[in-house]
């Protein structure tokens, strides 16, 4: 957060993107709760609160990633068996992986149209490839999500894989899912949901928890998916070594 409020503070194109972006997925009591809290964090970023920051921010999203570690454990029916130090530092790991390739994501989306202008004036780039380039860039964002999912299932559980999935069916579930969920919940609160009559301002957490809340159940199902698919397909092997026998 330390970090967006200072290149926040470079100018108001990334605000407006930023917030662009942020209206189309989020609902929008819940965006207005984050656009004020990045003002917030516009006004009181410095220099000098980068690193501790960084380092506060690290182990606060670390503790989230073991409770994320824990709630896959339970998806894929294992018990957790790795030193408690081991699932800190995974937990570690994964996050600093899923910041990256969620930042990468981010970036692209909010600089992606600018990039083929850039490539179009500056290194003389025909407008067809840049007219290509603007239209493969969501494939490639939605591909940072799909693998920062895909890495999440693989290396949080408990679990020992048979072998290294690109993308796993789960995967496709959950990100679909939470799409879905996301611009679903969006329109329902669109057209019926009266959550600032009701609860006042407190109306934005609650639809902001409701919308985290829809997303780890996306996420779970993804890995309940993933579970099934596995146990079949070690029992599979199995059944059919009975039968020759």
């Amino acid at each position: 957060m330390a970090l967006l409020g200072l290149l926040l503070q470079s100018g108001p194109v990334l605000q407006e993107t930023l917030h662009k972006y942020l209206a189309a997925v989020a609902p929008e009591s819940s965006s207005g709760l984050i656009d004020r809290t990045i003002q917030e964090i516009i006004r009181g970023s410095g220099g000098g609160k980068l690193s501790l920051a960084l380092l506060f921010a690290l182990g606060s999203a670390s503790q989230g990633m073991v409770a994320i570690i824990e709630s896959l454990n339970v998806a894929y029916k294992v018990e957790e068996s790795r030193p408690w130090w081991k699932k800190h530092l995974v937990a570690l790991e994964l996050t600093i992986i899923s910041l990256v390739l969620f930042a990468a994501a981010l970036l692209l989306m909010i600089y992606g149209g600018r990039l083929s202008e850039i490539m179009v004036r500056h290194f003389g780039v025909s407008s067809f490839i840049a007219g290509v380039w603007k239209i493969l860039q969501w494939p490639l964002l939605l591909g940072f999500v799909l693998m920062a999912f895909n890495i999440l299932y693989l290396y949080a559980p408990n679990v020992k894989h048979r072998r290294w999935h690109w993308l796993m069916p789960g995967t496709v579930m959950g990100v679909a899912l939470w799409l879905m969920v996301s611009f679903g919940f969006k329109l329902y609160l669109s057209l019926f949901g009266r959550f600032t009559v009701t609860y006042g301002s407190i109306g934005a957490v609650i639809i902001l928890l409701l919308w985290l809340y829809l997303s780890a159940t996306a996420i779970l199902i993804g890995a309940e998916v993933n579970s099934a698919i596995e146990k079949a397909s070690i029992e599979k092997p199995e059944e059919s070594e009975c039968s020759s026998a």
